[in-house]
């Protein structure tokens, strides 16, 4: 098994690298991509959905983004502590009938001693939104990785 940098015991700047990696994996919307950063066994809490392995994940985000079109993510370091991490984060999409949403949400993540995610809590709440209050139009820009994405 090859390690997934960064590894667990996080401090605040491998943490936030962490929490970075999975904002950029998860903005290419490539769910073989992103289920990379998860264990073969992984458990989710995924709103009411609860997923255990890796091709259960890759089903559950090719459905997501199959309904979510132009998905794009910011995720916000908000505490760690060892092999944990917790984030809160904003996604903006639309759905099929052309109504955009901005989700809000909480993540707490467990991670191996190969950097695998091997649990992930996600709380989440949407809100619709007009396409003129759209704030996040796509990957974030280098220039802004660290910075805190404000609530509003």
């Amino acid at each position: 098994m090859s390690d997934r940098p960064p590894l667990p015991p996080f401090n605040r700047e491998t943490a936030a690298r962490k929490v970075q990696a999975a904002e950029d994996a998860w903005n290419t919307r490539d769910p073989h991509r992103v289920a990379l950063a998860y264990s073969e066994d992984s458990v989710w809490r995924n709103r009411d959905t609860f997923l255990t392995g890796r091709a259960e994940i890759v089903a559950f985000l090719t459905a997501k983004w199959a309904r979510e079109l132009d998905y794009a993510l910011r995720k916000d370091l908000w505490a760690f502590d060892g092999d944990r991490i917790a984030v809160r984060f904003q996604y903006e999409c639309r759905d099929t009938e052309g109504q955009w949403w901005r989700s809000y949400g909480n993540e707490l993540w467990q991670f191996d001693e190969h950097g695998l995610m091997i649990r992930r809590e996600a709380s989440i709440n949407d809100v619709p939104i007009t396409e003129a209050e759209r704030r996040i139009l796509g990957p974030r820009p280098e220039a802004e990785h660290g910075r805190s994405f404000p609530l509003q």
